[in-house]
């Protein structure tokens, strides 16, 4: 990360804003060019401070997101995925005709407790049939997961990038505090942005955006991580 650290000052990485600016230009091109290609893009952050930026950018642009955990193979074992959107879907089919009404009440029980667990961790993606274009991450050490499958398959990351990670692993890093609602909220928003738009001039009907965030909310992408001794 030392490229994109202005300064330590008092114990503390500053990061510095212009290369932030510069690289999320970047991404921003990346996700426009993808999306204007047809690529859907899958956004992923499970820490608490990022789940509902995440779930407004998938809401606006309609594509996928991973909000809760990142489950094994979501993107290397895909079909073992798409099984359990298939029984989801099966279960839900069940409640929404009645038919579940004429099964046992342990039976029933048992297979909502199952379709409870499988819409915390697919709801996001059950429309996902084939491997996304691109991922957006925030935070790629708690993600590690996710950036090492798509590494692994060519798929390119644009991520949020604190001091203490490694930018190396990912294709389109952001310097930023990866911890601060208001700042994930703002680049969020801000690759959201080109996403839309680039799928609007493809023809497509999509919800109003989510709001952006204030500017003076800038000051806050510069991560608070000690710097080291």
């Amino acid at each position: 990360m030392k490229p994109f650290i202005f300064e330590a000052r008092n114990g503390i990485h500053i990061v510095d804003l212009a290369k932030t600016a510069e690289l999320l230009q970047e991404a921003c091109d990346f996700l426009r060019k993808t999306t204007l290609k047809g690529g859907k893009v899958l956004w992923v952050g499970t820490k608490k401070q990022a789940q509902e930026a995440i779930r407004e950018a998938a809401t606006a642009t309609q594509m996928f997101s991973v909000t809760e955990r990142w489950v094994g193979g979501t993107l290397t074992n895909l079909v073992t995925i798409r099984r359990s959107v298939k029984r989801l879907l099966y279960i839900v089919g069940l409640e929404t005709s009645g038919e579940m009404a004429k099964m046992h009440k342990k039976e029933v029980s048992s297979m909502r407790r199952e379709a409870a667990r499988l819409h915390k961790n697919l709801d996001g993606i059950v429309g996902m049939e084939k491997q996304p274009a691109a991922l957006v991450v925030i935070d790629i050490k708690r993600e590690e997961n996710a950036v090492h499958e798509a590494n692994r398959l060519g798929i390119p990351v644009v991520a949020i990038v604190d001091t203490n990670c490694d930018p190396d692993r990912v294709q389109y890093p952001i310097p930023s505090n990866d911890d601060a609602i208001r700042a994930i909220k703002l680049i969020i928003h801000s690759l959201t942005e080109p996403v839309v738009e680039s799928l609007v001039e493809l023809g497509a009907n999509l919800p109003p955006p989510p709001q952006a965030a204030p500017a003076e909310v800038v000051a806050t992408l510069a991560p608070e991580t000690p710097a080291a001794q």
